[in-house]
């Protein structure tokens, strides 16, 4: 028998983490380069946001399926699939220069790399304990502003050195080597030949009679708009995802044309908002997971980080006075860094509410919000600027969190739902 890891599941966590840098480098790759591709390619803010748009209608939709897939043929098959399909979409931008061509290379990138985040709540349900999930989501959500960290300076360079078109084809194929590694390593707590005794133990421990293995397919997708809960956490996603893809798509034009940076030094500062967000994505899990281990109670520990983050967002308003660089750089991280750390806990709800059987599809369900939200506001936000300024797109975000977390409160009360009551109702 080979020699068991101790803590596997923190390796696998780290393989779900690289795999969300590599997705989020292969996405913000586009908008690091968009001030210097919409000048040379004679691009408008209006075609940029259409271009953007692309990627998010098909990332909103395939949440849906990417949960269904994964609930029915397993994450290991249809996580690697989906990374390697994005990675070779990722490459695919190189070789087109028209609006219709970036727009149709951003679909396909679009109809992949929504799976990555539904299989990574598969994976907090499969090999992680309650306590532990915040602290993998936040992982997760900290992989994301990794890549938004580190994606400016590398692209950069890259464009620099060898052209715009080397920073697709080097941050492609990142994904093509993770999801060979992906396909060697990972495999479920009860098969994994590398699984120490006590880990599976643990694991077993966190495993109740109403996570006994059910076929899935007695539940239709949309069976699950039951219940309020998917409801609260679906319009939670709808309202307070704008803010993120605000940020990821428009923060280096923002930073070019409001603060009046050179592109180079965009780069050198623009990593920092995002690094934040790394902070409080981990922060953010790691003390829902204390407030847990306290006995304060699952749901109740998530709300009450996610009412101190929507609370701290209106600071963003402040932005409206039009301050210096540096100022502006530390109340955009402080905005980042609350949004994350209420993504991480709201995400985390779902494999804390559902069912390990179908978290994988009502996650897709929930995770379809965000990108609803997200492919609505980009393509208003691109007009907006055009017709009028960055104004009216910075007093909304300052007031999306609480109006989220009302909803959330509203419909998002009792505890977990079994499988039982599933099959009753």
């Amino acid at each position: 028998m080979k020699k068991p890891i101790p803590n596997l599941r923190w390796w696998i966590a780290g393989l779900v983490f690289l795999s969300t840098v590599i997705n989020y480098m292969d996405r913000q790759t586009l908008s690091v380069l968009a001030p210097r591709l919409t000048k040379e390619l004679h691009l408008t803010n209006t075609e940029y946001g259409w271009i953007s748009q692309a990627f998010l209608i098909p990332y909103t939709a395939m949440y849906i399926v990417a949960g269904i897939l994964i609930d029915r043929y397993g994450t290991k098959l249809i996580y690697g699939i989906a990374a390697a399909w994005w990675s070779f979409a990722a490459m695919l931008h190189a070789a087109t220069t028209s609006v219709l061509g970036f727009s149709a290379v951003r679909f396909l990138l679009g109809t992949a790399e929504s799976a990555n985040f539904v299989a990574a709540q598969k994976v907090a349900a499969e090999w992680f304990p309650p306590k532990d999930r915040g602290t993998l989501n936040g992982l997760v959500q900290a992989g994301t502003v990794t890549g938004a960290v580190i994606t400016p300076p590398v692209v950069i360079w890259l464009a620099d050195a060898w052209g715009w078109r080397s920073a697709f084809l080097f941050t492609g194929a990142l994904g093509l080597v993770w999801a060979i590694v992906w396909f060697w390593f990972y495999q479920l707590p009860k098969d994994h030949p590398r699984i120490s005794d006590e880990e599976r133990a643990l694991l077993d421990e966190g495993e109740t009679a109403t996570l006994a293995p059910r076929a899935v397919a007695t539940h239709s997708w949309f069976s699950f708009f039951r219940y309020p809960q998917t409801w609260g956490l679906l319009l939670a996603r709808i309202i307070s995802d704008p803010v993120w893809w605000f940020y990821l798509f428009w923060l280096p034009k923002y930073l070019t044309e409001q603060q009046g940076l050179s592109e180079q030094r965009m780069s050198y500062v623009v990593w920092i908002p995002y690094l934040i967000s790394d902070v409080g994505s981990i922060a953010g899990g790691w003390y829902s997971g204390r407030l847990i281990a306290r006995k304060f109670g699952t749901v109740v520990s998530r709300k009450w980080v996610m009412l101190a983050s929507a609370m701290m967002m209106p600071f963003g308003l402040l932005l409206l006075i039009k301050p210096p660089t540096t100022l502006a750089l530390v109340l955009i991280s402080v905005v980042l860094g609350a949004h994350s750390s209420w993504k991480t806990n709201l995400v985390t709800l779902t494999v804390d509410i559902f069912p390990r059987n179908v978290v994988a599809t009502v996650h897709g369900i929930v995770a379809t919000g965000g990108g609803i939200g997200g492919a609505l506001f980009t393509s208003m936000a691109g007009i907006v600027i055009d017709k009028f300024s960055y104004t009216p797109l910075l007093v909304l975000m300052g007031v999306l969190h609480p109006l989220a977390y009302l909803c959330m409160r509203w419909l998002v009360n009792g505890d977990a739902i079994s499988m039982e009551r599933l099959h009753v109702q």
